[in-house]
């Protein structure tokens, strides 16, 4: 204490008085020493410090990994998209870093909705900061142009066991780089899909989609608009193929409970009345096991029967459309004629508590006969006998009982579990075999010699383990044999790049939905120092060859005959520089334009005899069905894997895209010739709003990879062989993706002027085939396929969408037992 003598306490002596003057001084001097080390301490105090505090009562995530202005602002903007229907959600970022300037800026404009700290995910005093253990979940970012793939998932599994060793129940969304790592999220004791935790890879997925352009050219851009929240606006100023491109973005994928009025109706009845009345596409529904097991996705099924309050996945413009699934009533809505009017009616309460009694088909023109049958059927169901297997409707037989035969093969539903495919020849008798040989197979394998056809869970063809060297062509045994209809990769990378997974590239073609003669021969172009590395995950999948060569050298494209090829994929495994970002794609980009500068005779190079050719020669696909090539490079169907989303505009020296152009607006992505794995970043938020949409995604995608397949290639061991048993090969009952082309077969019809709804209608009814958009030409004018025609992407095209002769359809198909009556291998591009 100091003081000059004005106080109520001062010094009355001279000494008291002097001594306190010096201490003044001494303390003034003292305290202005310390007074930049005061505002150095205030100054350098984070803003970014604090704890959340949930003033509102609302829910937050927390979202943390890969915190960049790019990631986040992706992310948010779809996040917090307007279509969305439940958006009342904060969203916290905790990062290890303060963000930049420009991060700030967007921090500040959504600063009601946002809220960042600065904190590591590896302390828990951080965590309590976040107050993660009251989040409803936890969102990890990976960064997808990071050197080092495998180092980047691991640093984002440590994030996931430290938020689990700190709240063992709050829900996790991981995203992931390679397919392999997943394996090591099932070593988290607390880690539950069942609970909502859930992992995106990245590259499982990527790569899942190229597939499925490889059956359905362009299919990966209509599944990439579908996950993400877009808003289109078309305008008169615009070409009329990009109105109709924008307005397919404008879909997205939602569940919905579907009301009492459809209970008792086959998938196919509902999806047409849900198309022509209520004016959405229903694509599956949650089918829930009579034995109390977990639910499950059956995308199309065949008719089963739909449950009180079953689950069904739609496409449409918003969540408000379809809630008409949930408040349609045949009593009050019948008779409307407008979907807008279809809104919740008085007697709705009334159908939930007194249960509903089952609709009246809605598709009154299906013949007599098949509703006999499946009168019969629901009848033999009351009793308790089965004669349904796995959705799929048991042949019936003249006497009304149920046809114990199928596909000419002997059938017991009674048969040991585990029957071998294989069976001596006095077992065979007059030409028949028991229902452990694949019927579609009994021409394509000696079963003498080979037992296993399938995996072990009857999801994918499989084949021995083979030698790479078995497999590997050189330029003159390329050119030797006749390619047609096959699938061309062409692979950049080093010896030492990063994995990239082929095997869920290739997976995907070899699902057991397809027939074996169906199954695109797989052509990899590229260094076999690097495939050697991939090939553990390969060697069990059938067709597939080798070339030692280069992506760029127009000699080995023609030796794998890149012109007859159903598609050209191109991807790179090398590791982006740090120099310059924008040149990690420079060599996909080359070798896209080198194949289309390229130009090709229209004479098919054929060989009378292979029978002395080496292992890798034989079995190279089915070579008894020819079709010409385009003579044009340009016209060779392609797609080219993106690192860099501003290099789309290098693809196409024609269009007049902007350099900042949004991914999903360029011409080439709207022609599905162009993928980015960024197009992947909104299935997060997708994901969290709704799980089973990943689900249905994954099922899709991946040819139908099932948790018990990722426990069994989790081992490391890869694939493993499986008998054929009723069980197995019912797997295969499940739909694919198809092309079908209104040029010609039993659809051919309806491009000549008729309305979309006339196509979904009969394509449904007589095929069991469900449509979910078009791939047209760009210019609408030609009649025939040139060397300049391109087609574009329409999702979901409005039921009174007119048609065109060269259209194509992407229909989801039912698997047939029998050869299909439509080519799915021949589609012009």
């Amino acid at each position: 204490m100091s003081t000059v003598g004005y106080g109520d306490v001062s010094c009355q002596t001279v000494l008291g008085k002097m001594f306190l003057i010096l201490f003044i001084l001494v303390g003034l001097a003292l305290f202005a020493s310390s007074i930049p080390e005061i505002i150095d301490l205030i100054g350098t105090r984070s803003k970014y410090g604090g704890c959340y505090k949930n003033e509102r009562g609302r829910r937050h995530i927390v979202v943390c990994g890969h915190i960049t202005y790019e990631s986040v602002s992706h992310f948010l903007k779809d996040f917090l998209h307007e279509d969305r229907e439940d958006v009342d959600v904060e969203v916290v970022f905790l990062h290890r870093a303060e963000p930049d300037l420009e991060f700030e800026g967007l921090l500040k404009r959504q600063h009601t909705r946002v809220k960042y700290f600065q904190g590591s995910l590896m302390n828990a005093m951080d965590l309590e900061r976040a107050k993660v253990h009251e989040a409803d979940a936890c969102l990890v970012l990976a960064n997808k142009y990071c050197p080092d793939p495998d180092a980047e998932d691991a640093a984002n599994i440590m994030r996931v066991i430290s938020i689990k060793n700190y709240s063992d129940d709050i829900r996790v969304i991981i995203q992931l780089m390679q397919y392999h790592n997943k394996a090591y999220l099932l070593n988290i004791p607390s880690w539950d899909w069942k609970q909502g935790d859930d992992v995106i890879c990245l590259a499982e997925l990527k790569l899942g989609f190229i597939a499925q352009s490889c059956l359905a050219p362009g299919f990966s851009t209509m599944m990439a608009n579908l996950f993400a929240m877009r808003s289109f606006k078309t305008s008169p100023d615009m070409a009329a193929w990009q109105n109709d491109y924008l307005q397919g973005t404008g879909c997205e994928m939602y569940t919905e409970t579907l009301s009492p009025t459809f209970t008792g109706m086959t998938f196919s009845q509902a999806s047409e009345l849900c198309f022509v009345k209520l004016k959405l596409l229903l694509l599956a529904i949650e089918v829930k096991p009579e034995d109390g097991g977990d639910p499950k996705i059956s995308i199309n099924p065949r008719r089963s029967k739909l449950p009180t309050n079953t689950v069904g996945f739609f496409i449409a413009q918003s969540a408000e459309e379809v809630k008409r699934a949930w408040f349609y009533c045949k009593a009050c809505h019948e008779d409307v004629k407008d979907e807008n009017l279809i809104k919740k009616c008085k007697c709705k309460h009334l159908a939930n508590k007194t249960g509903a009694t089952p609709a009246t088909p809605f598709s009154a023109a299906l013949s007599k006969p098949l509703l006999n049958i499946k009168n019969s059927v629901m009848a033999k169901e009351e009793n308790g006998s089965k004669p349904v297997m796995n959705g799929r409707l048991v042949p019936i037989g003249p006497n009304g009982l149920v046809d114990e035969t199928y596909g000419g093969y002997h059938i017991s539903y009674e048969v040991k579990k585990l029957m071998p495919t294989n069976k001596p020849a006095d077992q065979q008798k007059n030409g028949k075999m028991e229902v452990g040989i694949a019927d579609d197979q009994a021409k394509d394998f000696d079963f003498a010699k080979t037992e296993m056809k399938y995996d072990s869970t009857g999801m994918f063809h499989w084949t021995p383990a083979r030698s790479i060297e078995d497999c590997i062509l050189d330029r003159n045994q390329a050119a030797m044999t006749v390619l047609n209809g096959h699938v061309v990769v062409c692979l950049f990378a080093d010896p030492d790049s990063p994995l990239i997974g082929l095997r869920n590239l290739v997976m995907p073609l070899r699902a057991s939905n397809f027939h074996y003669h169906e199954l695109k021969h797989v052509v990899i172009v590229g260094a076999v120092d690097y495939l050697r590395r991939e090939w553990k995950t390969l060697q069990n999948l059938p067709k597939i060859s080798v070339l030692n060569g280069s992506p760029l050298s127009r000699a080995d494209l023609r030796a794998v005959n890149v012109n007859l090829c159903d598609m050209c994929v191109i991807l790179s495994a090398k590791v982006p520089s740090n120099d310059d970002p924008t040149l990690a794609d420079k060599e996909a980009i080359l070798a896209s334009l080198n194949i289309k500068a390229m130009t090709f005779g229209d004479i098919i190079t054929n060989i009378e005899s292979m029978g002395d050719s080496k292992d890798a020669l034989n079995n190279m696909g089915d070579t008894t069905v020819k079709r010409p090539g385009p003579i044009y490079g340009t016209n060779v169907p392609m797609i080219t894997e993106l690192v860099n989303d501003s290099n789309v505009q290098f693809l196409d020296q024609d269009d007049d895209d902007d350099p900042d152009t949004e991914l999903y607006l360029t011409q080439p992505f709207a022609c599905g010739t162009a993928f980015a794995v960024s197009v992947l970043d909104s299935l997060m938020s997708t994901t969290y709003f709704n799980q089973n949409a990943l689900t249905l995604i994954r099922s899709l995608i991946t040819g139908g990879a099932t948790p018990e397949l990722e426990i069994i290639l989790a081992e490391g061991a890869g694939l493993r062989g499986g008998y054929s048993t009723p069980d197995t090969l019912s797997h295969r009952d499940r739909c694919r993706v198809g092309q079908i082309s209104l040029s010609d077969g039993p659809l051919a019809t309806f491009g000549e002027g008729r309305k979309y709804q006339d196509l979904f209608v009969a394509s449904l009814r007589n095929y069991g085939m469900l449509c979910i958009g078009l791939y047209r030409l760009r210019d609408a004018a030609l009649t025939t396929v040139d060397a300049t025609s391109k087609r574009y992407v329409i999702t979901n095209p409005p039921f009174d969408f007119g048609l065109l002769p060269t259209d194509q359809v992407y229909v989801l198909l039912p698997f047939e037992r029998k050869q299909s009556r439509f080519s799915f291998s021949e589609t012009e591009v």
